[in-house]
């Protein structure tokens, strides 16, 4: 795509942009910010069976560059597993807007997608905190039931 071509293709995801809204039943929820612009957004996942990705969603305010890159980057996750979203990098929103387009707001561009990447981390912690806990329970019991 030429330089005109990525500038449509961002202004299209910020005026009609896509998966934009809360989620109500999102299994995990995470904001983000950017304080040198004052974007925000905030990444809503849905994870299903396979630790895959079924539905993305976001909110948000911000420069036209951020706010397309929530749009852009549910549309793209929806359907991964979260270890493929873990493996994204600025590489992969750069190629997506344009490199010329984006080079300076790096930041903006990659917004959601570092959101989208600290939500799953939490998630996994709290998966991580969830089975400690189980075992801890169940260590517990098995040595008052002796």
């Amino acid at each position: 795509m030429d330089r005109q071509a990525y500038i449509e293709h961002i202004l299209d995801h910020y005026e009609h942009p896509r998966n934009k809204g809360r989620m109500e039943d999102a299994t995990i929820q995470l904001g983000g910010g950017n304080p040198g612009c004052g974007d925000l957004i905030t990444i809503y996942l849905k994870i299903g069976p396979g630790n895959r990705i079924e539905r993305a969603t976001f909110e948000g305010e911000g420069c036209t560059i951020s706010q397309a890159g929530g749009s852009i980057i549910t549309e793209m996750i929806e359907g991964m597993t979260l270890d493929e979203v873990k493996a994204l990098g600025t590489h992969t929103m750069v190629e997506e807007m344009g490199e010329d387009v984006v080079k300076s707001r790096v930041r903006c561009a990659t917004l959601a997608l570092g959101t989208a990447q600290a939500a799953i981390q939490e998630y996994e912690r709290g998966k991580t905190r969830a089975n400690i806990a189980e075992a801890t329970d169940r260590a517990e019991a098995a040595s008052r039931a002796s």
